[in-house]
């Protein structure tokens, strides 16, 4: 079973209606096929059923779906290595990186923070996710701020506080609804944690990152 006959078939499924759309909700920045995600999910299945039997991730299927200008090939990818992610290696960090660094924006990028599985208890390389938490590049920001989601009580908290800390007094939206994302997600397991960090950090946050930090406090 090939990869790449997933392209293949969202082709098959293109909706010329649903692409216009698909566009206008993503602000025009990529073109669609128009095919929504049940049935990207219906597509992907055998096919990254049939790739995790490998146990290797196919980074060459990876850089023909971020090429192609139909955006539907670069969920593809995504969630491909979402689905891959326990076979991610340390030197698979630099092929992330310029994943993150491509046809950037929020919704491959949320999926992009897979690099937290090659992270999770590796503190020999913290100091890269702690090198992008302070990169230039928002979205090498935002998936250092958010890679330990649903992290629950195996969450670094040292590391996650470094990280947030990086990222005060940003004034980059996607930066602090990050930091709000990861600190309302931490606070279903420490809610006395996010709390504190809320009280200390205070006149240092955007108001949109307390708004999202505090929603179940």
């Amino acid at each position: 079973m090939n990869l790449l006959e997933i392209i293949d078939c969202l082709e098959a499924r293109a909706d010329n209606a649903r692409a216009l759309d698909m566009s206008k909700y993503m602000k025009n920045k990529f073109e669609f096929f128009g095919v929504g995600a049940s049935e990207r999910n219906e597509i992907w299945k055998p096919y990254f059923k049939e790739a995790k039997k490998t146990k290797k991730i196919d980074w060459e299927f990876i850089k023909i779906c971020f090429k192609h200008d139909k955006r539907e090939c670069q969920y593809t990818a995504a969630y491909y290595l979402k689905y891959m992610k326990k076979f991610l290696v340390e030197s698979d960090i630099p092929k992330l990186k310029e994943l993150v660094l491509t046809k950037s924006w929020w919704d491959t990028i949320d999926i992009l923070k897979v690099i937290g599985s090659i992270i999770y208890n590796n503190k020999n390389l913290y100091p890269i996710i702690l090198e992008w938490s302070r990169d230039d590049n928002i979205w090498l920001r935002r998936v250092a701020i958010d890679h330990q989601l649903l992290r629950k009580e195996n969450t670094d908290v040292q590391l996650l506080e470094k990280i947030l800390i990086n990222n005060l007094n940003h004034k980059e939206f996607f930066v602090n609804k990050a930091i709000g994302w990861a600190l309302r997600d931490y606070s279903k397991t420490n809610p006395q944690w996010v709390r504190n960090f809320i009280e200390d950090y205070r006149e240092n946050m955007a108001s949109l990152s307390i708004r999202e930090a505090s929603k179940y406090l």
